[in-house]
């Protein structure tokens, strides 16, 4: 039998998913002027960060990890390439399906990034064991509501 949480009250700042959307508004806010001088938004640089784990990817195998659809994907896609980041092909194998990698200044842009994270653990006022407790606390989360859904 499940028990109701403590806090089971209609009250805004007693609900679990208003305290992650308000941590998720303040993580964009503070990755702002991080990210400025690189000129990349929140968004763009989540898919430069998987880019720059594994390069030349499809449009499908960037959006899977971000819980991103194509529709959403492609004007982001599109200001990157703008941007010179990022080159978009057919793949040779099966002509429907686009692949994005990196280009020389989007591969470049990696090493003016390497200071973010811990630019950002520093803001959030974390050690690092802190830090990862956290991520992984919030991952086994979203974890069990995508199970649940």
């Amino acid at each position: 039998m499940n028990e109701s949480p403590p806090s089971a009250h209609l009250l805004l700042d007693d609900q679990l998913c208003f305290a992650v959307h308000s941590a998720a508004h303040a993580f964009a806010q503070a990755y702002k002027p991080l990210l400025a001088p690189l000129g990349l938004t929140y968004p763009q640089y989540l898919v430069m960060l998987l880019l720059w784990e594994k390069d030349d990817r499809s449009v499908g195998e960037l959006g899977a990890p971000l819980f991103l659809d194509s529709g959403t994907l492609s004007p982001l896609l599109k200001r990157l390439r703008a941007a010179g980041y990022v080159s978009r092909s057919r793949d040779p194998k099966d002509e429907r399906v686009t692949r994005i990698a990196l280009t020389p200044a989007g591969a470049a842009l990696k090493n003016k990034a390497r200071g973010i994270p811990a630019a950002m653990a520093r803001a959030a006022q974390l050690d690092v064991a802190q830090f990862d407790a956290l991520r992984d606390s919030l991952t086994r989360l979203g974890r069990s509501l995508r199970a649940a859904g």
